[in-house]
């Protein structure tokens, strides 16, 4: 009833608004998402194209998602958000769109969203100086309720007011931030289709940050980082490995006609063989994925193979499948795919027994042309990361040559 009542009060709002029929979209909008009694900003640059048709690019510093099967009914606008299965739905008033953003994949989510014509994210209000965050940072987030906390790196460049950067953290990064340093305050949001997030910190008198970080609906941790250029992570590849008494990895998973497939057949046999832990949900792996493609079509006549076990939001089949074949196409993807199970970690570790959990999508596990194990990678230093970035390709494709050549 809650969100209905959102929903209705979104409504009313545009419905009380006068009309403008010819309205023009195009150009720059700042979409807020409300939630948590928050608003978490982003970009979205619209471009009306001809025939009706609209495309529209999210933005978030360097990164630029694609939107291209928007559908405009009267006062309506219908954004599919990409390869995922969560859309944007709003009617469009005076100077303003407003509706709800729904996640299709899980139950009861749906949050108020509004847009308005603008540049910048975040506003900066005030002429005082600002505090300097950039450099790294040694972090720690605190869930509230369990006390559990994460190790990461933020990794922050500024020039002003304006701050880009990222948080590392042992099962991957959190992607494009963009956002303002004003006074002692530090914001920075970023939304890519399926993370909405929001970081809010205030550097203390002993040049401490204290922070808060607002995922989504309902997910919320407070946050410590102190600087430290020497900050460092564990080792993405000590994180999984096989438990005792297994030697290798195994499995058996239907690929997109329902078709079993495991290592031992004939097609992989005396290759080297990259399996890709994977969900379409999942941006990180979206990274990955790119990452994978684009190699994969510059080697795969060196005598390499790449499966793709697809953990999806919903245990079934079919909607596996279609999540899966939307991704293929979007990112024209050529390997292999097999539908592995759900999301749920508890439950992909026990499709995959021999491990010793499966911590964190993506995992990229790599086997060499005898069918040994070479090591198992946790998470995914995307683009957003810089040089962390630049140092996996580097090591990627060095270890990759190696088994090759041999």
């Amino acid at each position: 009833m809650k969100h209905l009542y959102l929903f209705a009060i979104v409504i009313l709002i545009v419905a009380c608004s006068p009309s403008e029929e010819k309205i023009d979209l195009s150009g720059n909008w700042i979409g807020e998402i409300s939630m948590q009694n928050k608003t978490m900003p982003f970009e979205l640059r619209i471009k009306e194209v001809k025939d009706g048709n609209i495309k529209a690019t999210i933005i978030n510093g360097e990164e630029e998602i694609v939107l291209d099967e928007i559908v405009k009914r009267n006062d309506s606008l219908h954004i599919p958000l990409h390869i995922f299965d969560i859309s944007i739905d709003v009617k469009i008033g005076n100077n303003v769109l407003a509706g709800t953003y729904t996640k299709h994949y899980e139950d009861n989510y749906i949050l108020p969203i509004t847009f308005h014509k603008g540049e910048s994210r975040f506003k900066v209000t005030s002429d005082e100086e600002p505090a300097d965050f950039s450099g790294k940072w040694e972090v720690t987030f605190i869930e509230p309720k369990e006390q559990d906390t994460t190790e990461a790196v933020g990794i922050f460049k500024q020039e002003g007011t304006d701050v880009k950067g990222t948080f590392l953290t042992p099962l991957g990064d959190y992607r494009y931030l963009v956002g303002i340093a004003e006074g002692n305050q530090l914001k920075l949001s970023t939304f890519d289709g399926n993370h909405a997030f929001l970081f809010e910190a205030e550097k203390q008198s002993d040049n401490t940050l204290k922070g808060d970080f607002y995922s989504g609906k309902d997910w919320y941790e407070s946050w410590t980082a102190f600087r430290n250029e020497k900050a460092a992570l564990p080792s993405p590849d000590s994180l999984t490995y096989l438990k005792k008494g297994y030697d290798n990895i195994y499995f058996s998973f239907p690929n997109l006609k329902g078709e079993k497939v495991s290592l031992t057949d004939d097609k992989y046999q005396n290759k080297v063989v990259i399996v890709q832990i994977f969900g379409t949900w999942c941006p990180n792996c979206m990274d990955e994925t790119k990452f994978l493609t684009k190699w994969y079509d510059e080697n795969k006549q060196r005598g390499v193979e790449i499966i793709g076990l697809a953990y999806e939001a919903k245990d079934d089949f079919d909607y596996a499948k279609s999540r899966v074949e939307k991704m293929i196409g979007k990112y024209d993807v050529n390997y292999d795919f097999l539908i592995a199970g759900t999301n749920d970690k508890e439950e992909a570790s026990k499709t995959l027994p021999m491990l010793n959990q499966v911590i964190s999508f993506p995992t990229m596990i790599i086997i060499d042309k005898n069918g040994e194990l070479v090591n198992i990678h946790t998470g995914f230093s995307g683009p957003g990361t810089g040089k962390y970035y630049d140092e996996f390709v580097q090591n990627f494709n060095t270890k990759m040559d190696s088994l090759l050549s041999e």
